[in-house]
């Protein structure tokens, strides 16, 4: 005996599925989701974006605008101090990511091994990105006073007479390039970290046994497997680099006279001295200099990575 059982499903449910079968079309709430975060990154990055391509065409306070086409830019590239400040920001952008890259690598390795105490280590490393970047700056200001600080005076025991660190023309962009690799070498360190664990062990240890020094494992298989993770460092750091304001700052101020100065100090001084249309244009200009070389450096590292 046997019997019929028939469900009974909602007439508008079966329509709209069969609707959606015959279009091949998809139902539009999933991409619900991405509105809160499209809302965010408008106002956060799009509308500021715009504004500042608009202000940087006028002559502006916070009651009233005037627009004046180009004239910012014109005064801009006129910027006495603006080629030293190029100079500056490219130098320090590339010393900065140049050895990120590198002792995060070697940090990496060092904190991927069978070492005592690993996980602790690690997090030493990590902490100084966590602290504040003025804060790091007054610090290490202190630390490098060239009659009192502490780096001197510890360079003094083994006989080392330490330079003017932040004083003298020739040591100050690169006392505070080596500040900023102190504090941001743990985030380099973290990302390589975590494609160093992601290649698989069997790779090693068929290394190993084919009797691969170390150092021919770390060359022929860490480095071109963790390519992913040294191609985000280059630009973050790259990108932090190019952009890098708050520790010059706080340490030199784009001093002594101007031999520090990188773009952003610049933009400050000139929005600190009420000329707000002029340092809008400079903003500008240091957005599209970031845009022009991270954007081909990013395409080729891409196209490098797909390669191998």
């Amino acid at each position: 005996m046997t019997t019929d059982t028939t469900l009974a499903v909602p007439a508008g449910r079966v329509l709209r599925s069969g609707t959606a079968k015959r279009t091949g079309g998809k139902s539009p709430y999933p991409y619900w989701f991405y509105l809160p975060a499209a809302l965010i990154y408008a106002t956060l990055f799009l509308v500021p974006t715009f504004a500042s391509f608009f202000f940087s065409f006028t002559r502006w306070n916070l009651t009233e605008f005037t627009w004046i086409g180009v004239d910012n830019f014109v005064q801009f590239f006129s910027e006495p101090a603006l080629l030293k400040g190029l100079t500056n920001t490219f130098i320090y952008g590339v010393v900065t990511s140049s050895l990120k890259v590198i002792l995060g690598m070697l940090l990496a390795v060092l904190l991927t091994s069978q070492i005592i105490a690993r996980g602790y280590l690690r997090s030493v490393i990590f902490f100084p990105v966590l602290l504040s970047s003025i804060g790091v700056g007054i610090v290490f200001t202190v630390l490098m006073d060239p009659s009192k600080g502490m780096i001197n005076d510890a360079l003094a025991l083994v006989g080392i007479e330490g330079p003017k660190w932040l004083t003298d023309p020739a040591w100050a962009l690169l006392s505070v390039a080596f500040v900023d690799v102190w504090k941001g070498v743990g985030l380099a360190t973290v990302i390589f970290i975590a494609g160093i664990v992601s290649i698989p062990a069997e790779y090693f240890e068929a290394a190993k046994m084919d009797g691969a020094s170390s150092f021919k494992s770390f060359w022929s298989i860490t480095v071109p497997l963790a390519r992913p993770a040294t191609a985000t460092v280059i630009i973050l750091s790259l990108i932090g680099g190019l952009r890098s304001f708050d520790l010059i700052w706080a340490m030199t101020k784009g001093g002594p006279g101007f031999t520090s100065d990188v773009i952003a100090s610049v933009i400050y001084k000139q929005y600190q001295a009420g000329f707000y249309g002029l340092s809008t244009a400079g903003n500008v200009v240091l957005f599209l200099i970031v845009t022009a070389i991270i954007v081909p450096l990013s395409m080729f590292l891409n196209r490098k990575e797909v390669e191998a």
